[in-house]
């Protein structure tokens, strides 16, 4: 029973993928951050900023692999409003995951999905 759980999580991350006109594949922030049970988006730009930093100690273009846009969010009763967030490329979901909560589970998952 446990390994259909980690496939379905695993699964999840590819769910949530996106791919642009060019063919490259993206997460969108704030969704990551709910799959990976953050409640509070301030609390995961935390985790964003220490990705960051891995980046370009890594000698990675920070540029390349985080993107800011306006994301629509639904707020409820049809409505939606606009925030800022981030497109994320692989690379960058695989340092969020490695500087996230580690006591989630889900977040286990994850390194083992982007890495």
């Amino acid at each position: 029973m446990a390994k259909d759980i980690s496939k379905n999580s695993l699964s999840v991350f590819e769910q949530i993928k996106n791919i642009d006109e060019n063919g490259n594949e993206f997460w969108m922030a704030r969704r990551l951050a709910k799959v990976l049970d953050y409640t509070d988006f301030r609390n995961f730009t935390g985790v964003i900023e220490k990705a960051s930093e891995a980046c370009k100690k890594s000698g990675q273009q920070v540029a390349d692999h985080l993107v800011g846009f306006n994301e629509v969010v639904p707020v409820g009763s049809g409505a939606t409003h606009t925030y800022p967030s981030y497109k994320l490329s692989r690379y960058m979901c695989y340092l969020i995951v490695q500087n996230a909560d580690p006591s989630k589970e889900v977040v286990a998952l994850g390194q083992t999905y982007f890495a």
